[in-house]
């Protein structure tokens, strides 16, 4: 009996992977416990394992005195020496205690703290073992579904994939094995609750780890990711080795690693993007597959304005927007497009009403106050309206409307059936990206 508890301990340090230390001290504090419990809490005790003979012992210790007050703490000299006749007066005696005698409630309450503390244990090293892994990609089992998402079984915990973190049209059944990215491990009242995803850039990033050698051992980096789950993403790149083409290491020969990935996500389509530390040009390689025009880089207000042929806007911006709200993830940039054509008739427009304002000697600024923000609007505008602009005197409208004739036919015809206003409506709303899709 006593070297099956021994052989019991060794056991389960072996198959839950505790320690072995730590099991003896719970099993003892528990026995200890239920003494306790069972004599009061005035009962000195001392609770050991014994190895050699594999037996739990239990001591009780008793104060030698004239007169017995307490006899759970205390022992007459007289009954102390016919165990010990060297036994002194104030001297401190043990007595082993059986086991046994604690009775069948007292040995289950024993049993049940062991449990407790055992799962105690192996939770916490589930917890540390897990929370080491963050990043990591780990692999499981479906197992159901809950309100908050689907319960993937690791083999000693369970993972949830919750609703927001799973790739869009992505369906599971029970039984299925997937992949996903650890995210968070949280300490929970049940257990630790180790939380996957596999719409997080970062697992597109921990994919290209796995698939491709030349990121694992860090030859090639990936700077960024930006994704649109299951539909399209990017992926920047570059190279410590000036040998090594950070694209053609993540495509692999004839797409060999990239499409390992793409797999793995559902077909989701995967642009790689070399890595500049140069905005303007990082943005081409971002907005690619269109053609750049020129790019104004604004750095007060992390904008950047791209200039692209007229046949290319369908290119830069994308379907729904998509390809430069992804270049704008990637680059954490605010992204405006617009066309050559447009572009440059905006900046003729403008460079004309500051012509305006010079003319009729009034600040740009008055004019813009007053509602005129545009030559056609200043064309359309009454003397009676002009007159409420401050500094307009009746010949510097004349003067003005004479600027306004000349300007007019240098840039052509402004109204709003010209080709430029109509392409602003359509666009304006696609090219201007702050990190919300526009359709």
């Amino acid at each position: 009996m006593s070297m099956e508890l021994k052989k019991a301990i060794d056991q389960i340090s072996k198959d839950r992977g505790l320690d072995r230390e730590m099991l003896i001290d719970t099993l003892e504090e528990a026995v200890r416990t239920s003494v306790v419990r069972k004599f009061g809490d005035d009962l000195d005790v001392e609770v050991s394992f014994n190895e050699e003979t594999g037996e739990i012992e239990v001591f009780q210790f008793k104060i030698v005195t004239k007169e017995v007050e307490n006899e759970v703490t205390q022992i007459s000299l007289e009954e102390a020496r016919e165990h010990d006749p060297s036994v002194q007066l104030d001297d401190e005696m043990g007595f082993r205690l059986k086991v046994e005698d604690l009775g069948r409630i007292a040995a289950q309450s024993a049993k049940q703290v062991i449990i407790q503390r055992m799962r105690d244990a192996e939770q916490e090293i589930i917890y540390d073992e897990f929370k080491d892994r963050l990043g990591d990609i780990i692999s499981g089992i479906v197992q159901r579904r809950d309100k908050s998402g689907w319960i993937i079984n690791l083999g000693r915990t369970e993972a949830l994939l919750p609703k927001d973190e799973q790739i869009p049209r992505e369906h599971y059944k029970r039984g299925d094995r997937v992949q996903a990215l650890i995210i968070e491990v949280r300490k929970e009242g049940r257990g630790p609750q180790v939380i996957v995803s596999r719409s997080h850039p970062d697992y597109m990033s921990a994919l290209f780890k796995r698939e491709v050698p030349e990121v694992d051992d860090n030859t090639v980096v990936i700077m960024n990711v930006a994704r649109d789950p299951g539909s399209r993403a990017k992926a920047a790149v570059m190279s410590r080795d000036r040998d090594v083409d950070p694209v053609g290491a993540c495509v692999g020969i004839r797409g060999s690693r990239i499409q390992n990935i793409v797999q793995e996500l559902r077909g989701e389509r995967i642009d790689i993007v070399v890595w500049s530390a140069d905005v303007a040009t990082y943005a081409r390689n971002a907005l690619s597959p269109a053609t750049i025009s020129r790019i104004i880089v604004d750095e007060d207000e992390n904008m950047l304005e791209v200039v692209v042929p007229d046949d290319q806007l369908t290119n830069a911006i994308g379907r729904k927007g998509q390809n430069v709200k992804l270049a704008s993830k990637l680059l954490g940039w605010k992204i405006d497009i617009f066309t050559e054509s447009r572009y440059n008739e905006a900046n003729a427009i403008g460079k004309g009403l500051e012509q305006l304002a010079s003319v009729a000697e009034v600040p740009l600024e008055v004019f813009v106050e007053a509602g005129f923000q545009t030559i056609e609007s200043l064309r359309n505008a009454t003397d009676e309206e002009l007159e409420s602009v401050p500094g307009l005197t009746a010949s510097k409208i004349s003067d003005l409307r004479t600027a306004i004739n000349f300007l007019s036919s240098a840039v052509g015809d402004t109204s709003d059936e010209h080709p430029a206003h109509a392409e602003e409506e359509e666009v304006a709303p696609e090219g201007n990206v702050d990190g919300e899709e526009t359709e």
